[in-house]
């Protein structure tokens, strides 16, 4: 390769990600951030599946007390009457 091919932005890049590469200060980042990047996901997966775990609890109560309405209508309180 002469001088020329060295000083092109394509080449410099390749070199200059190369380098950055392998750098063990890089590689420490970068597996710190898949770790970071990794438990982050596990952390939101737990949280969608807990919402969703919620939700269905909530139309299945919905569901039973629209079953149900008798029942659900005997353990309310009495309506207080309005004061005059």
């Amino acid at each position: 390769m002469a001088l020329d091919d060295y000083l092109e932005p394509e080449v410099m890049i390749a070199v200059a990600v190369t380098a950055a590469v392998a750098s063990p200060p890089v590689r420490k980042a970068v597996r710190k951030g898949a770790v970071y990047g990794l438990a982050g996901l596990m952390m939101l997966g737990d949280r969608v599946r807990g919402m969703a775990n919620n939700i269905a609890q909530a139309a299945q109560q919905q569901r039973q007390n629209a079953a149900s309405p008798q029942e659900s209508e005997a353990n309310q309180p009495a309506p207080q009457p309005a004061a005059t």
